[in-house]
């Protein structure tokens, strides 16, 4: 009995710890992606206007011809990025069921829209064709992860919909990666510029996606509903 009661004492702290371990990573999460959007996505908004688009700064040539396929990537890709963070708060989804299952859709939504959009411009893109073959490979990535968890929601296999949300969302954040690898730090020093690109272009999700399945795996290896 007081063993019981000592465990009990203990798992409530654990989970105290757990609870505020996910808000503030969600928290930080939905942090660096609202100052995202904020600072590369509304600037092409709020300056509609040619001289905008074609800025060296903040675009690229051909910007302002592309910018319904721009403007579509973006406001899917936002949609999804904001929305994310949401999907993986246990007791948000426990609580608001409902409300989970249309952020899930207004997720899955903006990926089918930004990668439509992101399809188009990198096939489009001035940067040449290495870059563009990155963002491809990019799009392929985000419409994959993101499909193999609408799909697994229809087989009502929520755990494998929980790990490919994960994957998904991980690509998703990749738009966020590359311009933290590209704008700051020792990766933004280096040269030539192009190389540096198409570099980011793909370590900005690979590695991610990487390590995330890693981690997922691990999780499952030490499941113990997992035996040898």
């Amino acid at each position: 009995m007081t063993t019981s009661v000592t465990s009990g004492r203990l798992m409530v702290p654990a989970r105290k710890r757990n609870f505020t371990a996910k808000f503030l990573a969600t928290a930080a999460i939905l942090v660096i992606a609202i100052a995202f959007v904020l600072k590369y996505v509304f600037r092409y908004y709020l300056n509609y206007n040619p001289a905008a688009y074609t800025d060296p700064m903040r675009g690229a040539a051909n910007y302002w011809a592309q910018r319904g396929w721009l403007l579509m990537h973006m406001t899917g890709g936002m949609a999804a990025l904001l929305t994310g963070p949401w999907q993986f708060w246990t007791g948000f989804r426990t609580r608001y069921a409902r409300l989970h299952r249309w952020t899930g859709r207004f997720f899955l939504s903006g990926v089918a829209v930004g990668s439509i959009g992101a399809y188009h411009m990198a096939i489009v893109t001035t940067f040449g064709w290495a870059f563009g073959f990155s963002l491809l490979a990019l799009a392929t990535a985000w419409v994959t992860t993101a499909g193999m968890a609408y799909y697994a929601i229809l087989k009502k296999r929520i755990s494998v919909h929980k790990e490919w949300m994960v994957r998904a969302y991980v690509v998703t954040f990749a738009f966020v990666t590359f311009r933290l690898l590209n704008d700051y730090g020792p990766t933004s020093h280096l040269q030539p510029d192009n190389d540096r690109a198409i570099t980011i272009g793909w370590a900005c999700w690979v590695l991610p996606l990487l390590v995330t399945e890693v981690v997922l795996q691990l999780r499952r290896m030490r499941s113990p509903a997992i035996s040898g």
